[in-house]
């Protein structure tokens, strides 16, 4: 029987045990901890309490240190940051035994490449100037590989190109816009611009008559308008023969070269006859020197007569003899004439 005293008792027991609810609240009211961190990263100029220290609370936002170059990470000593801490009233931190931390700044990197293909692909076809991929520049201070705010996302937009053929300088700004909603990031570029092309160079001094090996021409990148605009190409330039005294260094023109001769002047040569079946070859001399399909007059040793013939290979002179047109049959002509004997008679070799 429960009197009335001891059902007070229990009344006062249960009132005063907390619910589940107010446990829950009281441990989502209990302040964690503030933890340094092993290493932090940053996106602009300031490291902040809230960078350095997890659950830093209200003083999160305080700056306490500058932050290391654009692309870069620094240390910061444990014990020198315990230190800045407690002058900003900040105690308790959880050191977790650590003896610095590591902090790093974010940053875009735009290398000197993309920046030269940004230049050229502007310049493209203006006042003259070929594809970018043949356009070479040089640029007044050397762009390097450009360290942006990591907040610069943005493309490089051009908004001011000028470029002056005459003296192939050029002027490029560009933008870059920004995440942070800041004014954009402007670039400028200055510097001579001008148009290339593929040559053929010599890599030792040629004389005339020469005939080019393999081992003679490279190719090499130079100005359109020091090769001008018959350039010759390597591949045909090999196994040519120069018409001129060419120095080293200097880019082969088509006008330089010639098929090499496969006959010279006062050359002992072979003269070949050729008449349908007929092939005769007879000693000759060359009077003048040619390249293969030129005509050149030769003397035949046997007879004196100097003859013209086209050149058909090294030390060679083929002369055609013209074969007669059969005369054309009569209407009234019988159609099983009677044979006709032909005498022998030889080939007139000159």
């Amino acid at each position: 029987m429960i009197t009335r005293s001891l059902f007070v008792a229990i009344l006062l027991a249960v009132s005063a045990t907390p619910s589940l609810a107010q446990v829950q609240g009281q441990s989502e009211s209990v302040i964690a901890q503030p933890t340094l961190r092993a290493s932090v990263t940053v996106a602009d100029d300031i490291v902040r309490v809230g960078d350095l220290v997890e659950n830093a609370g209200s003083a999160a936002s305080i700056a306490i240190y500058r932050a290391p170059d654009l692309g870069t990470t620094g240390t910061l000593p444990v014990a020198q940051v315990l230190n800045i801490l407690r002058a900003r009233q900040i105690i308790g931190v959880d050191t977790r035994d650590l003896k610095e931390i590591t902090v790093t700044r974010l940053a875009r990197t735009v290398d000197a490449k993309e920046i030269e293909q940004q230049v050229a692909r502007v310049l493209e076809r203006r006042h003259g100037l070929g594809n970018a991929a043949d356009i070479a520049l040089t640029f007044d201070r050397d762009p390097g590989d450009l360290r942006l705010e990591a907040t610069n996302t943005g493309t490089l937009q051009p908004v001011a190109v000028r470029y002056d053929p005459r003296s192939t300088r050029f002027d490029v700004s560009f933008e870059i816009g920004n995440d942070a909603g800041s004014a954009p990031l402007k670039l400028r570029f200055t510097g001579t611009a001008i148009e290339t092309v593929e040559a053929a160079i010599l890599t030792r001094s040629v004389e005339r008559g020469d005939v080019l090996k393999a081992s003679d021409v490279i190719v090499e990148r130079r100005p359109k308008a020091e090769v001008g605009n018959d350039a010759a190409i390597r591949d045909s330039a090999v196994g040519m023969q120069a018409r001129r005294q060419i120095g080293a260094g200097r880019a082969l023109r088509v006008p330089d070269l010639a098929k090499p001769d496969l006959v010279t002047r006062d050359q002992n040569v072979t003269l070949i006859y050729q008449n349908g079946g007929l092939y005769l070859t007879i000693r000759g001399k060359a009077m003048d020197g040619g390249a293969e399909g030129d005509v050149v007059s030769v003397m035949n040793l046997q007879t004196k007569r100097t003859i013209s013939g086209v050149v058909s290979g090294r030390g060679q002179v083929t002369i055609s003899v013209a074969t007669p047109r059969a005369a054309p049959v009569a209407d009234d002509a019988p159609s099983n004439p009677a044979p006709v004997k032909l005498s022998s008679v030889a080939p007139n070799a000159e």
